[in-house]
C-alpha cells in the first residue's frame, strides 16, 4: 500500500531511477548536482578539458592557470640550462640557483614574448627552442582568452533559493512554500516552477523510490522583479495532506525544485534546481515580506529578509 497519497499515476523517475535512498542521503544536492559519486572513470580525458577548465569554480580555474604557467616556464629553464646557460647573453648567474632563475625569467619574457632585452639567445639551438616556445606561449595565451572568454559568456543563473521549505496557513488549510529570488539586476521572463516530491515506499514487497509532482498554487510568471513564493496547497489532493513530521521522516522524503527562465541578457533559456529534505521543512512558520515602499514611494527589496521567518498558528 502507498505512503502518500496518490491522485494520478506519475511514472516519471525524473532520471534518478527507483532504488531507495539510504541512510537519509540526499538525491539531488541543495546546489542542485546529481548527488553521486562516480568511479570507474579515467582520472583525465583530453576531450573533456575544455569542460573541466569552463565549469570549475574561479579560484580552482586560477590556480590551474598559475600551476601550468610555473610548470612550462620551470620546464623551458631547465632546458636552457642544459643547452648551456653561456647562450643566453646578459645572464649574470654564477651559483645554479641565480642561473635557474636567470633561465626562468627569461622564458617567462619569451613564452609572453615580452622580451626586454636584458638576456637573448645566442646559439643556433637556443634560438630554436626560444622560437619554439614563443610559438608555444602564442598559442596558451589564446587558448587563456578564450577560456576566459568562455567562462564569462556562459549563461549562469544567480536564483537564490530559501534555505529551508516553510508550512503556512493558506486559504482554508495550509501551504508547502519556499522563496526564490535573481541576485542580478538583470530580467529573467518566462519563468516556470516545477515541483516534485520523492519519497520511500514499499511496492510489491520491495523497497523501492517514487517520485510525484506537487502542484503549485501559480507554476508560472511572466517576469521575476520581486521575490517569488511558489506554494503547494495542501489539500485533499496533496500528497502529503495531514502527513506529519515524523511521518515524512520515515519516508526519506526529498523536495525538488527546477527553474526555467529566459534570461535577456544572455538571450539564452537557463536552468537551475534546489533540493529539500524533511529537516529542511519549517512547520508553522511563514516568511518575512521583504520588500516595501521607501519615503519616495518606491519598492525596495531587502535581501538580508530573504531567509527569515516568523511563527504563525495553523488552524
Amino acid at each position: 500500500m502507498a505512503f502518500f497519497k496518490r491522485k494520478v499515476q506519475f511514472n516519471d523517475d525524473l532520471g534518478f531511477g527507483s532504488s531507495p535512498v539510504l541512510k537519509n542521503q540526499r538525491v539531488l544536492n541543495t546546489d542542485g548536482s546529481p548527488n553521486i559519486e562516480r568511479i570507474g572513470l579515467p582520472w583525465f580525458k583530453f576531450d573533456d578539458t575544455y569542460t573541466r577548465l569552463v565549469t570549475m569554480s574561479w579560484p580552482k580555474f586560477f590556480l590551474v592557470i598559475l600551476i601550468t604557467y610555473l610548470i612550462v616556464n620551470t620546464f623551458f629553464a631547465v632546458a636552457y640550462n642544459v643547452i648551456g646557460i653561456e647562450n643566453l647573453d646578459g645572464a649574470k648567474g654564477t651559483t645554479l640557483r641565480d642561473q635557474f632563475f636567470d633561465a626562468f625569467f627569461f622564458s617567462a619574457q619569451t613564452i609572453s614574448t615580452v622580451g626586454y632585452g636584458h638576456i637573448s639567445p645566442q646559439g643556433f639551438i637556443t634560438s630554436i627552442l626560444a622560437a619554439f616556445e614563443s610559438m608555444l606561449g602564442l598559442l596558451a595565451f589564446a587558448l587563456a582568452t578564450g577560456l576566459l572568454y568562455g567562462r564569462f559568456s556562459r549563461p549562469t543563473s544567480k536564483v537564490m533559493f530559501s534555505k529551508k521549505m516553510v508550512i503556512a496557513p493558506y486559504q482554508n488549510h495550509s501551504g508547502l512554500m519556499c522563496r526564490l529570488v535573481n541576485l542580478r539586476k538583470n530580467s529573467l521572463i518566462d519563468v516556470e516552477a516545477q515541483m516534485y516530491m520523492t519519497f520511500n515506499e514499499t511496492v510489491d514487497g520491495k523497497l523501492k523510490r517514487s517520485f510525484y509532482p506537487l502542484e503549485l498554487e501559480r507554476s508560472k510568471i511572466s517576469m521575476l522583479s520581486l521575490n517569488w513564493t511558489l506554494v503547494h496547497p495542501i489539500n485533499e489532493d496533496s500528497p502529503i495532506f495531514e502527513k506529519t513530521l515524523t511521518e515524512l521522516s520515515q519516508a526519506d522524503v526529498e523536495i525538488f525544485v527546477i527553474l526555467t527562465a529566459f534570461d535577456d541578457t544572455f538571450a539564452q533559456t537557463i536552468h537551475t534546481r534546489t533540493s529539500y529534505q524533511d529537516e529542511d521543512i519549517e512547520w508553522n512558520a511563514k516568511f518575512k515580506i521583504m520588500h516595501y515602499h521607501n519615503e519616495e514611494g518606491k519598492m525596495v527589496m531587502d535581501y538580508s529578509l530573504f531567509d527569515r521567518t516568523e511563527k504563525v498558528m495553523i488552524g
